[in-house]
């Protein structure tokens, strides 16, 4: 549905896109994923038609749009503000841009309140905007947008002013949604749960380029670098000698999990013999009283923060240069374990990945 070739912006002397290549299929929802100025916004304002690339062709649905004007794109976006009219009631704000179109009465009433009727808000269309809570202000903007029909939807953080409860209420509102409507959605956002939370596939943006792009599990579990690993959640990073490389495996030899074998990454270089390899603090498990393990490492609880329903500890492993970062719930008392604690750990050689510095 969007093709991206060899896209870059450039501000002066400044890129704010950098030769950008990116395929986004049809019916898909794609999130753009980066911190503040990586560029996934210019990329989005560009696809919308907002912006014009310094070089580089963008194709939507097979159609190249160099010198086709925003209004004329087969696309639609939703800002982070809402932009909802203050002065129009609900049914009002989603029909205003039906009235270029000129479809009569009937047909503009009908497609209003199919619209409507997508993103639950049926009945409330002689409601004020100033009558709206903020869930239903995010609503009446994706009515206002999908009452268009259009092939794309581009969403520039419409979740990012709701609080956090809301915020994840529409998250999977948001992606039932488009499920329902079939259509390609394009999404920017800086929240990486967000992002895992409702993509099919990720592009993670650094310093305006794309460092991967792949489905939320791929790209957590195998970062293709340090950089993406270190923003998508949190990671314990170990660096250590490689003793072997052979086709696509390396095997490396860590202080405290020992020799570990991995697969090599497709950006790997070493200039003093030794790999990263990181693993989730999820996939390192407590070990209680006499419970044994194939693979376990054993240190001292250093730290402990307590976040309600999980607990994260931080254990300090011999022949490591900083301490280990350990997720576990609280159903078996993680949050009773004091700082200073002997502990054992329980891991899988398969959760430990070499990544590209």
């Amino acid at each position: 549905m969007i093709e991206i070739r060899g896209v870059t912006r450039r501000f002066g002397n400044f890129a704010a896109l950098d030769n950008a290549l990116l395929s986004v299929r049809e019916g898909e929802f794609f999130s753009l994923l980066g911190p503040s100025g990586c560029g996934k916004t210019t990329l989005l304002r560009m696809i919308a038609g907002f912006d014009t690339p310094t070089s580089g062709t963008i194709l939507i649905d097979g159609q190249e749009m160099g010198g086709t004007p925003a209004n004329q794109r087969p696309t639609n976006m939703v800002f982070q503000s809402y932009a909802i009219f203050p002065h129009l009631n609900v049914e009002q704000n989603v029909g205003y841009g039906l009235k270029r179109l000129k479809l009569g009465k009937v047909e503009e009433r009908r497609r209003v309140e199919e619209a409507l009727s997508q993103v639950a808000l049926s009945g409330l269309g002689k409601r004020g905007a100033s009558e709206l809570s903020g869930g239903q202000r995010q609503r009446v903007a994706l009515a206002r947008a999908l009452v268009m029909r259009p092939k794309v939807l581009l969403l520039d953080e419409p979740l990012s002013a709701l609080d956090k409860k809301l915020r994840e209420q529409m998250q999977v509102e948001l992606r039932h949604l488009q499920q329902t409507v079939g259509i390609t959605f394009v999404l920017v956002t800086h929240d990486q749960y967000e992002a895992l939370a409702m993509s099919d596939r990720i592009a993670v943006m650094f310093g305006g380029r794309i460092a991967q792009v792949d489905t939320p599990k791929h790209v957590y579990q195998r970062p293709v670098n340090r950089q993406v690993a270190d923003f998508l959640g949190g990671m314990n990073f170990v660096r250590a000698p490689v003793v072997e490389e052979s086709g696509g495996q390396i095997v490396v030899d860590t202080p405290g999990f020992g020799r570990v074998s991995t697969d090599r990454p497709i950006a790997f270089q070493t200039s003093d013999g030794s790999a990263t390899l990181g693993i989730r603090p999820e996939r390192l498990r407590v070990l209680w009283d006499d419970e044994t393990a194939s693979h376990e490492v054993a240190g001292t609880v250093v730290d402990r923060h307590y976040f309600g329903e999980i607990t994260h500890l931080l254990v300090d492993i011999p022949g490591f240069e900083s301490p280990l970062s350990v997720t576990e719930t609280n159903n078996f008392g993680a949050d009773d374990i004091p700082v200073g604690a002997p502990i054992r750990l329980a891991y899988d050689p398969d959760a430990l990945v070499a990544m590209a510095d």
